[in-house]
Parts: structure tokens; sequence; C-alpha cells
């Protein structure tokens, strides 16, 4: 079995995160959605919301591709996560040329770490290339229609988490 692990914070879950779980189920038997528990960040949504969120837009998509995709917090270290769920393949989205930079540095240190496991990048498709959970919880916090860029009970759960 082919494990793929695919890593963020996902807070919140974006249409360019779920395009990216959708062509990285082609690529693997199983996905495992690494959701990373990182204090520092302060996330809007608690780590149970931000899972919740992950499973429920998951279940047709896996449904669909036959692709096992299941939520997994962590709090580790990303090599020793993909160690923890099997994972041969660790799957990162990139946008924009300051992603790769970044990424580029930790394929380099990971490889160091475990050089059993393989990265792969996908470019999110055109359309979601600008999409950043930051600038979404930004515009939503401002007021703004963020339904162009999270699915719509994600957009749900923002309105009413700035409500209050």
């Amino acid at each position: 079995m082919r494990i793929g692990l695919y890593p963020g914070t996902f807070d919140p879950i974006t249409l360019g995160h779920m395009d990216i779980i959708r062509r990285a189920s082609a690529l693997v038997d199983r996905l495992v959605i690494g959701v990373a528990i990182n204090r520092d960040k302060g996330p809007l949504f608690d780590l149970e919301e931000r899972v919740e969120m992950i499973e429920a837009e998951c279940a047709a998509l896996s449904e669909q591709t036959g692709t096992e995709i299941v939520a997994h917090p962590f709090e580790n270290l990303l090599i020793d996560c993909a160690q923890d769920v099997g994972a041969s393949l660790i799957v990162r989205g990139l946008r924009a040329v300051a992603d790769f930079e970044y990424e580029y540095q930790m394929v380099g240190m990971n490889r160091v770490l475990n050089d059993e496991i393989e990265t792969v990048f996908l470019m999110a498709e055109a359309r979601h290339q600008a999409i950043a959970s930051k600038l979404v919880k930004e515009i939503a916090r401002l007021g703004g229609d963020v339904s162009h860029f999270v699915p719509a009970p994600v957009n749900a759960a923002l309105i009413e988490k700035f409500r209050g």
C-alpha cells in the first residue's frame, strides 16, 4: 500500500488545499492529512475543529476516488510523522517561488533525516494559487466574502467565528 502524507495547519482548509488533496489522492492508496499542532501560530480554529473540517470535506472525495483519506494530528517533526503513519511520500503544495525556496530547504533537511521518504511537489491550479489561509482569515475577519476560497461549510464556520 502506497501511503502519502500531506501536512499543514489547515487553519482553515481552503479550496487550494482541496485541489492538492484531490490530485494527491491519485498518487497513493492512502492519503494522511497531517494536521500540525503549531502552538506558535495561534490558530483560529482549534485542532478538533480543523480535523472535523478536513474529515467532512474529504469524505466524499475519498469515496469518489477510492483512496482512503484520513486526518492525523501531529506535533513532532514532519519526517517523524511520516514514519509514524508509514508514509513513503510527503506531498507539498506550491503556490509561488517563495514557497519553493522554503520547501527546497525542508526537503534537503528531511532527506538527511530519512532518505527513504520522497517529497513530491504539486502546483495548485492557477485559480487557487493566490489562496492562503492567512489571507482568507484576514478577509473574513474584516467582513469580506471568502466563499470563492473555501468550501461552503468552512465559509459558514468563518462567519460564525468572527460574528462573536
